[in-house]
C-alpha cells in the first residue's frame, strides 16, 4: 500500500527552490546523460577539484523560508523602521514617484531585468531613456554633455576631481571644496584624493581659496546649508589661473536658478534622486555628471549617442567607449563600470511625464512653501541665518539646537541638528502645509496663533532675484512635452520596453554576468514605505528594521564566503574591488609596512582590477597566463618573490577569468601570503562557489560579492549593482566607516579604517531585502544546488556546442565551471565572419548575445545561469549550431561571401516593406529554426555604426522630425 503523502511533505511543496532553478528533476537527468555524469553530486566531483570544496559541512542558514513567510518575516522586519517626514535635506529628499513609472518601469521586469546596452540594436528603449536623462541633465545644467549617470552624488564629485586633475592646465596638486559642501561627499573626496596623492583644503570660496595654488575646486549650488552664492568672481579667479570650476548643485534648484554652465563652471554634478526615485535610506540613486563639449574624451562613465544604422537610420548605442578601465587599464583615473541606468530612466520619465512646465510648478510650491516657512520662523523670533536659498535654510538656536530636534521628532520629522546652535530645514514635494505649522510649533508654543501660512502667501518676498534667477529655457525637446497624459505616458513606456530584449523575453547567456531570476517575490518589499521612504541619516533608533536586515544578511553572506566580516556600503563591484584594495593598504599602513604598493594581477584579468588597483595607489604588476588560460604558477612565484618587501596583494578571479576551476588556487594564495601580501578575491564567479567552496577558506582574505549577480539583484539596464565586501577578521577595522553616521564600521579601532566609500552609510539599502529574500528562501541547500545547476548547465551547453565550435579553456578531464568560451577565431580567416557577425545574428532568433571578445578575442563567453531551463538552453544551442552551419555555407562557397545572411543581421522589420534584393529568402532571415511569428523580436534598427558615431558625437534627444518620421513608419 502506498504510504499517503504526510503534511509536512506537502507543506515542503510550496518549493520556492523549484521554481528559481530552471530544470526539474526530469531535465537534470537528461543532461547528467548527455555530459557522462551519473548524479550531481558525481558532476561536482568531476569538475570542482576537492581541494577547494567545503563538502564536510553544509551552509549554517537560517532554516529555508516559503515565499509568504520570508515576505511575511520582512513585513515584521520593516514594521520596525519609523517613517518619519524627513526634512533633513543634506541631498536626500521625499519625492512622489508617478504611479505609472513605479507600476511600469521600477516594478516592470522587462525594465528592471535587462542587461547593460553593450549590444544596443536590442537595447534601443532603455538608450533612448537614457539619452532623455542625458538631455534632462544638459538643459537643467546648461552643459553641452552629460553622462548617463554614475553611482550618487559623492562618486560623481571624486570623479570630477579625478577628471578636473586631468584635464586643468594648472600644475597644481591640490583640490579645494566650498566648506557648504555635503559632508558625505567631503568624506568620498577625501578618501579617492588620499589614493591619488591629492591635497584637499576646504574652507569659504570668497576667503580661503587662492586660485593659483589648485587645480580645481569644488563649488556647492545651493550649499548643505541651503544657501545659494553667485559663484562667478571665484569661477573667473579659477579660469585666470588655469584651473577648472566644478559645481556640486540640486536639479530641482536648477529650474529657478541660473544654470552652472551660465555661471561659467566646468563641471556639474548632483544626484537625480528628487526627480521620482525614492530616498530607500540611501540608494541606490543615480548620480549626474555634467560638462563641456571641450571634456567630452575625459568623461567618467557613459555617454548614450546617436548614430545609424546599416540602412542609415537613426540608431542609438554607447558612445566613446567610455568605460575607460578597458582602454587604460593601470593608467585609469575610473573604475567605474557601471551606472544607475534603472534610477536614472526614473529619474528620466519623471521629467518626461511632469515636462518644464510641472517641473516648474513644483519647483515654484516647493520654493514658496520654503519662504513662508523661513518668514513664518522670522515673526516667531528666530534668526533664520539663509538668506538666498531654494529648499533649505538654516536657523541659528543658541544651545537649543538637539531640543528643538527632539521637538520636531516628536511630531514625526526629522531635522537637521548641525550643531549645538544651528538646525537645518528642508522641504521637498511631498511636503505638506501642516508639516509647516508643526515645524513651527518646535519653536513656539503659541505658533498657530501667531503666523498663518494664508497670510504669509501674499506678503513674502522673492529671494532668488537678479543674476541668480533662471532666464534660459528647459526642457524644450519634443519627448518632455508630448507625454504628460498617463494614456500616452503609458503607451510610451511601452513603446520604449518592446525596443529590447530583457529577461522577461529571452535568455541573456552573458559570461561572466550571471544573468538569473530576479523572483518576483523578492522584487516586493524594495517598494513598501517603510524601505523606501526613509532618509539615510535619520536616527537608528527609527531604523530598526534596516539595522536587523544588514545584521542578518551580513551574516548570511559570512556563512557562505567564509569571512568574518562584511561592509556593505559600496554600491557597485567596481567600488568593492576599490574598498577591498583600499583595505588591504589601510592594514599595511597599520602595521607600518607604508611600502607595500606591488599589486599582482594576472594578464586575463577584467580591466576594472589594473584601474581599481592604480585607484588605490598601488602599482600594477602582471602576471603571466599559461596555455590553458590559468595563472602561470611559477611566473607568480617569481614575481611575488622579487617584490616581497613591496607585494601588498594579488588580484585574482576563481574560477577563473576564462571560467576554469585552477587546481592551483590554494598555492597561489599560499604564495603571496609567505611574501607578505594578501589575496583579493574578485567575487564575479561567486555563483559558482555558493555552497560548495568557500573563498575565506581556499585562502582569500578579501572578496568582493557582486549581489547583483550571485544574489539576484537585477542588472536593470546596467545598473543598480551592489559590491560589498567580505573580509577576514585582521582587516576588519579597516572597513569603510560613515563621517555622519558613526558605527557603521563596529570592528573600528584606534587604526584609521580606509574612510568611506559611497554617500549613504549603507551603499544602496532599499534593495538589500532582495538578497536577503533570495538566501532565506534558498536556505543551505538550495543554494548549493543553484550552484549545482549552474555547473550543470554550463557543461551540458559546452556538450552540444562542442558539435560545433571549439570549447577554449576546460579544467581537468574537459570540464568547465559556470561558463564555457566558443572559439571563433577561425572564421574570420576561413570565410570573413567575424563574432560580431554571430552576436548581431542571434538577435534574428530572439536572443541577446553571450559576451563577446572577452576574456579572448573573436570569442564568445557563455553563462547559462541555473534558472535557466533545459528547453531555453537547447533553444540557444539550437540558435548557435544553425547559425555555425550558415558559416559552412559561406565557408563552402555555397553563401556569398559579403551579402549573406550573417553579415546583414539583424533583419528589421521595414525591409519587409520593400522589394526583397537579397539572395536567400526571407523565412530564412527572419524565421530561422522556426522561430515563432506570433512571439518573434523584432530589431527596431539594423546593424548599428559605431565608428560613424565616435567620429559624429551626438549625445542629445533628436528634433521633433525624427519623431515624426518614427510614427509614420
Amino acid at each position: 500500500m502506498t504510504k499517503e503523502t504526510s503534511l509536512t511533505e506537502l507543506e515542503a511543496a510550496d518549493d520556492f527552490i523549484r521554481r528559481h532553478n530552471g530544470p526539474g528533476d526530469e531535465q537534470v537527468e537528461e543532461m547528467l546523460v548527455a555530459i557522462g555524469a551519473s548524479s550531481l553530486d558525481d558532476l561536482i566531483d568531476k569538475a570542482v577539484p576537492s581541494a577547494i570544496r567545503s563538502d564536510h559541512e553544509p551552509l549554517l542558514l537560517p532554516p529555508v523560508r516559503s515565499e509568504r513567510e520570508a515576505l511575511s518575516y520582512l513585513r515584521k522586519m520593516a514594521s520596525r523602521n519609523e517613517v518619519f517626514t524627513s526634512m533633513i535635506g543634506m541631498g536626500y529628499h521625499g519625492t512622489i514617484t508617478p504611479g505609472v513609472i513605479l507600476r511600469n518601469v521600477l516594478e516592470s521586469p522587462g525594465w528592471y531585468t535587462a542587461y547593460t546596452p553593450y549590444q544596443a540594436e536590442i537595447s534601443q528603449g532603455r538608450l533612448e531613456a537614457l539619452l532623455n536623462f542625458q538631455q534632462m541633465v544638459m538643459d537643467l545644467t546648461g552643459f553641452d554633455l552629460a553622462n548617463a549617470s554614475l553611482l550618487d552624488e559623492a562618486t560623481a564629485a571624486a570623479e570630477a576631481m579625478a577628471m578636473a586633475q586631468r584635464a586643468a592646465k594648472s600644475k597644481a596638486n591640490t583640490f579645494f571644496i566650498d566648506e557648504d559642501t555635503h559632508p558625505q561627499t567631503v568624506s568620498v573626496i577625501r578618501t579617492r584624493a588620499k589614493s591619488f596623492g591629492i591635497e584637499i583644503i576646504i574652507g569659504n570660496p570668497e576667503t580661503d581659496l587662492d586660485p593659483s595654488q589648485v587645480f580645481a575646486a569644488l563649488l556647492s549650488y545651493p550649499g548643505s546649508s541651503g544657501q545659494v552664492r553667485d559663484h562667478r568672481k571665484v569661477i573667473d579667479a579659477l579660469h585666470e589661473n588655469k584651473a577648472l570650476a566644478v559645481i556640486a548643485t540640486d536639479l530641482m534648484a536648477l529650474a529657478l536658478l541660473t544654470p552652472p554652465a551660465e555661471l561659467g563652471a566646468d563641471i556639474a554634478i548632483g544626484s537625480a534622486q528628487r526627480f521620482g526615485v525614492p530616498m530607500g535610506y540611501g540608494g541606490p540613486h543615480a548620480g549626474f555628471f555634467a560638462t563641456r563639449d571641450a571634456f567630452k574624451r575625459t568623461v567618467p562613465g557613459r555617454i548614450i549617442g546617436v548614430s545609424v544604422d546599416s540602412r542609415g537610420k537613426r540608431a542609438l548605442r554607447m558612445a566613446l567607449q567610455t568605460r575607460e578601465q578597458h582602454i587604460r587599464r593601470e593608467k585609469a583615473n575610473s573604475n567605474i563600470c557601471t551606472a544607475q541606468a534603472l534610477l536614472a530612466i526614473v529619474a528620466g520619465f519623471y521629467a518626461v511625464y511632469h515636462g518644464p512646465d510641472g517641473i516648474t510648478r513644483i519647483a515654484r510650491r516647493i520654493h514658496r512653501l520654503t519662504r513662508i516657512l523661513a518668514e513664518g520662523l522670522r515673526e516667531l523670533g528666530a534668526t533664520v541665518e539663509t538668506c538666498s536659498y531654494f529648499d533649505t535654510i538654516t536657523v541659528r538656536v543658541p544651545g537649543q539646537a538637539w531640543r528643538i530636534a527632539a521637538r520636531a521628532r516628536e511630531k514625526k520629522i526629522n531635522i537637521r541638528a548641525v550643531d549645538a546652535d544651528h538646525v537645518g530645514i528642508s522641504l521637498d514635494e511631498t511636503t505638506r502645509r501642516v508639516e509647516v505649522e508643526r515645524i513651527w510649533s518646535c519653536f513656539s508654543s503659541k505658533a498657530l496663533s501667531r503666523v498663518s501660512i494664508v497670510a504669509l502667501d501674499e506678503t513674502v518676498e522673492p529671494v532668488i532675484t537678479g543674476d541668480l534667477k533662471r532666464e534660459s529655457p528647459f526642457l524644450t525637446h519634443p519627448v518632455f512635452n508630448i507625454y504628460h497624459g498617463e494614456t500616452e505616458m503609458l503607451r510610451y513606456l511601452r513603446h520604449l520596453r518592446e525596443k529590447d530584449i530583457a529577461l522577461d523575453r529571452a535568455m541573456i547567456p552573458l559570461g561572466s554576468c550571471t544573468m538569473k531570476l530576479n523572483a518576483t517575490t523578492e522584487m516586493i518589499p524594495i517598494t513598501w514605505k517603510e524601505f523606501s521612504h526613509i532618509h539615510p541619516f535619520a536616527p537608528l533608533e527609527q531604523v530598526q528594521g534596516y539595522q536587523q536586515l544588514f545584521e542578518e544578511l551580513e551574516d548570511m553572506l559570512c556563512t557562505i564566503t567564509g569571512f568574518d566580516a562584511v561592509s556593505l556600503q559600496p554600491n557597485a563591484g567596481s567600488q568593492g574591488e576599490y574598498a577591498g584594495l583600499m583595505a588591504i593598504k589601510a592594514y599595511h599602513e597599520g602595521r607600518g609596512d607604508m611600502e607595500r604598493n606591488i599589486c599582482l594581477i594576472p594578464s586575463s584579468a577584467h580591466g576594472t582590477n589594473p584601474a581599481s588597483a592604480a585607484m588605490a595607489g598601488m602599482k600594477v604588476v602582471v602576471v603571466k597566463c599559461d596555455d590553458n588560460g590559468n595563472v602561470d604558477v611559477d611566473d607568480l612565484k617569481e614575481r611575488a618573490e622579487a617584490h616581497k618587501d613591496t607585494l601588498a596583494a594579488l588580484m585574482v578571479t576563481y574560477p577563473s577569468t576564462h571560467g576554469v576551476y585552477e587546481t592551483a588556487i590554494r598555492d597561489i594564495c599560499a604564495i603571496v601570503h609567505d611574501n607578505g601580501g594578501q589575496v583579493y578575491f574578485d567575487g564575479a564567479n561567486l555563483n559558482a562557489l555558493v555552497g560548495i567552496a568557500k573563498p575565506a577558506e581556499i585562502g582569500a582574505d578579501v572578496c568582493h560579492m557582486n549581489l547583483h549577480k550571485t544574489f539576484c539583484i537585477p542588472h536593470g539596464g546596467g545598473g543598480p549593482g551592489v559590491g560589498p565586501i567580505g573580509v577576514k577578521a585582521h582587516l576588519a577595522p579597516f572597513l569603510p566607516d560613515h563621517d555622519v553616521v558613526h558605527g557603521v564600521n563596529p570592528a573600528a579601532g584606534n587604526e584609521a579604517t580606509l574612510g568611506q566609500i559611497a554617500a549613504a552609510p549603507w551603499g544602496s539599502a532599499s534593495i538589500l531585502p532582495i538578497s536577503w529574500a533570495y538566501i532565506a528562501m534558498m536556505g543551505a541547500d538550495g543554494l548549493k544546488r543553484a550552484t549545482q545547476l549552474a555547473i550543470l548547465n554550463a557543461n551540458y551547453l559546452a556538450k552540444r556546442l562542442s558539435e560545433g565550435y571549439e570549447i577554449v579553456y576546460t579544467g581537468e578531464g574537459g570540464w568547465v565551471a559556470h561558463e564555457c568560451i566558443l572559439d571563433c577565431r577561425d572564421f574570420r580567416p576561413s570565410c570573413g565572419i567575424t563574432v560580431e557577425d554571430i552576436a548581431k545574428r542571434l538577435i534574428d532568433f530572439g536572443f541577446h548575445s553571450p559576451t563577446m571578445s572577452w576574456p579572448v578575442a573573436e570569442t564568445l563567453m557563455i553563462e547559462p545561469t541555473e534558472s535557466e531551463a533545459k528547453r531555453e538552453i537547447d533553444r540557444l544551442a539550437d540558435a548557435l549550431l544553425t547559425i555555425r552551419q550558415e558559416i559552412r555555407e559561406v565557408e563552402a562557397g555555397e553563401e556569398d561571401a559579403e551579402n549573406n545572411v550573417l553579415h546583414n543581421a539583424p533583419h528589421t522589420y521595414d525591409l519587409l516593406m520593400q522589394p526583397w534584393a537579397l539572395p536567400y529568402d526571407k523565412a530564412k532571415a527572419y524565421f530561422p529554426n522556426g522561430v515563432d511569428g506570433h512571439s518573434k523580436y523584432w530589431p527596431p534598427v539594423g546593424r548599428i555604426d559605431n565608428v560613424a558615431g565616435d567620429r559624429n558625437l551626438v549625445c542629445t534627444c533628436p528634433p521633433l522630425e525624427a519623431y515624426m518620421d518614427e510614427a509614420a513608419e
